[in-house]
């Protein structure tokens, strides 16, 4: 089974991510589309595992399979926990409904370190501009005041939105370079320091569910190892390999 099959074939959830879903959207946008698909269980059985994530095949398309995914979500990686919360679903069937159902037990105190963590990954590259250019990229700039603005309305609230609604406009006159760069500096600083006052008062658990989301990936690889085609295709595999009948 190639990659693109297991993306074409095997989907659970699909969302359009990037300014789309950030609604920062504009006349020359990319359309960034993510994924998390479920690989069939009896591809496990053997040497070769699948792979944990699938570059493609669409342009712009990046998918994660469904462990993979949800060990990043329970380590609060910031681009995955996003990804749950898009409103732009382009494809859900079972499966995915219930891990979208789950994004709640992702969430928990952790969310404060990774996303400063990734912030501040990102400030460093800002700064590095501004030493080499004289400026920032301005684009990285505005999504980084995006992402500081999202940790503290989660932390502020134990619910993650990513649409920026009503800042919309002040962030793309950011990406325009219409904001000088010591303006953006002090925007981070006042955001950081929100979002540490709110870690104190979070309604926020300490972890997230780990044993809700195990139960819920054994029950999806159960599922998946009880459809009868895809035992009957392992099984085909093996006798026609040789293994049996060599007594």
């Amino acid at each position: 089974m190639q990659p693109e099959d297991l993306v074409r074939d095997h989907t659970i959830y699909a969302c359009v991510m990037g300014s789309r879903a950030f609604g920062l959207a504009t006349d020359g946008s990319d359309t960034d589309h993510r994924g998390v698909f479920l690989a069939p269980t009896f591809l496990f059985w053997r040497f070769e595992k699948p792979p944990t994530h699938v570059d493609g095949p669409l342009p712009e398309q990046f998918s994660w399979e469904l462990e993979r995914f949800c060990a990043l979500a329970l380590r609060a990686n910031p681009n995955i926990l996003e990804c749950l919360h898009s409103t732009l679903v382009e494809h859900v069937d079972d499966t995915g409904r219930e891990l979208l159902h789950l994004r709640g037990a992702f969430l928990s105190r952790q969310v404060y370190d990774s996303f400063t963590r990734y912030a501040l990954g990102q400030r460093r590259k800002l700064d590095a501009d501004v030493r080499t250019s004289g400026s920032p990229r301005w684009k990285h700039a505005m999504h980084l005041l995006r992402l500081l603005m999202t940790a503290r309305d989660l932390l502020r609230t134990g619910e993650l939105h990513i649409d920026v609604g009503d800042q919309r406009e002040p962030l793309l006159a950011v990406k325009r370079g219409e904001v000088s760069w010591a303006q953006v500096e002090t925007r981070m600083a006042r955001l950081a320091a929100e979002a540490e006052e709110a870690l104190l008062h979070t309604p926020l658990p300490p972890e997230p569910d780990h044993a809700r989301v195990a139960d819920f990936l054994f029950r999806a690889r159960r599922a998946s190892a009880g459809q009868p085609d895809a035992h009957h295709e392992v099984v085909q595999g093996v006798v026609s390999g040789g293994r049996f009948g060599q007594g």
